[in-house]
């Protein structure tokens, strides 16, 4: 919308048109959205404890969460319409992108509202049962992955790229489908999985976002994608705008969420953020990279995996209790040392999911 405005106004005012500038939008965006999460945000948890929306623990879990319980919950809901606000202001709207992601988000984050809404009606950790919310995830993953699919206009945005090799790409065809439906659904389940300590999951998922605003700005300039030797994907730089709210809104919600927790994002927030991440991996071609940048995701689905798996093959656990961080909890460490400990893990894994862009 301001991206319009400003438009206008230069004709007027020359030094309006520093708002043309995909980096400094990006960097508004940012800002934006930390201010308005900032500023609302002790609005919205006053809210949400008035309503007694509070957070029901499990009864199988450490101990030292049962002091949590009652803490405000579904405050993924102020992540999601600041993400949302922040880019309709400084978005190209007339981006197919920015739409898909946006109506993606909102669709997963509906799904958590549900899940979030029965285990509080409910009063259990349970929710929306496995069956209905895979279900629905899986009827946005892959209207989301259809229309990408459809709306492709190049090879290069149906191709799967091989990070660390200068010239493998593998061309999907209806592949591509498939592929994007997994990575959606699956990175907005390994997200929630992950969001079972204050901050955890939200700084990881600020840093990946962070490093998908770059290489979106990079997929989307001709000139340094082709120095990079990546996939040059007209209109994927403002996938930035939308990274940036999310950076933006996601430091501002971990402002509130840093232990000891003053609210929780719940299942509404978690799972839109997962599908947010999976939407921009998918329109810069760098899925692989996605995985490894966010190895803390898929560390701690693989750990529930593995733990079911054993348990039904040998009745035996691996873990002391899965998610993997809750093994670590029941081992000793106490919850901030689990915090950091993994967003050290996931920065260095960052910088290696980075340095695909040049080791080719």
């Amino acid at each position: 919308m301001l991206l319009w405005l400003t438009d206008y106004l230069a004709q007027f005012v020359s030094g309006f048109s520093v708002f043309q500038y995909l980096t400094f939008r990006t960097m508004l965006s940012v800002m934006t959205a930390l201010a308005m999460s900032l500023l609302i945000g002790p609005f919205v948890i006053r809210r949400l404890g008035d309503y007694q929306i509070g957070q029901t623990v499990r009864e199988d879990g450490p101990e030292t969460h049962l002091a949590k319980a009652g803490t405000p919950t579904m405050g993924g809901a102020l992540i999601i319409i600041v993400i949302f606000v922040t880019t309709l202001l400084w978005g190209e709207l007339n981006n197919r992108y920015v739409w898909t992601a946006l109506l993606v988000t909102m669709a997963f984050g509906g799904v958590g509202w549900v899940d979030d809404y029965l285990k509080l009606t409910r009063r259990n950790a349970r929710g929306l049962t496995a069956g209905w919310k895979y279900t629905w995830q899986s009827v946005f993953g892959a209207a989301a992955a259809i229309f990408l699919y459809w709306s492709a206009d190049l090879p290069a945005e149906t191709e799967l790229i091989v990070p660390f090799f200068k010239t493998v790409a593998v061309p999907l065809g209806l592949g591509y489908v498939v592929v994007a439906y997994f990575v959606i659904v699956g990175m907005s389940n390994a997200v929630n999985l992950t969001d079972g300590l204050d901050g955890l999951a939200i700084l990881p998922t600020v840093m990946v976002s962070a490093a998908l605003a770059l290489i979106a700005y990079l997929a989307g300039h001709i000139e340094f994608a082709r120095y990079l030797q990546i996939p040059y994907i007209p209109m994927a730089g403002e996938m930035a705008v939308f990274c940036g709210a999310i950076i933006g809104a996601g430091l501002g919600f971990l402002w509130f969420n840093t232990y000891p927790a003053q609210v929780f994002m719940g299942d509404v927030g978690a799972l839109a953020l997962g599908a947010a991440l999976a939407v921009v991996a998918i329109v810069v071609r760098h899925e692989i990279v996605l995985f490894i940048m966010g190895g803390l995701f898929v560390l701690e689905t693989v750990s529930v995996i593995l733990q079911v798996a054993s348990y039904r093959l040998t009745g035996r656990r691996i873990f002391r209790m899965a998610p993997v961080h809750h093994h670590f909890e029941l081992k000793g460490w106490p919850e901030p040392r689990v915090i950091v400990r993994f967003w050290i893990l996931t920065l260095v894994l960052v910088l290696v999911g980075l340095s695909t862009l040049k080791l080719r």
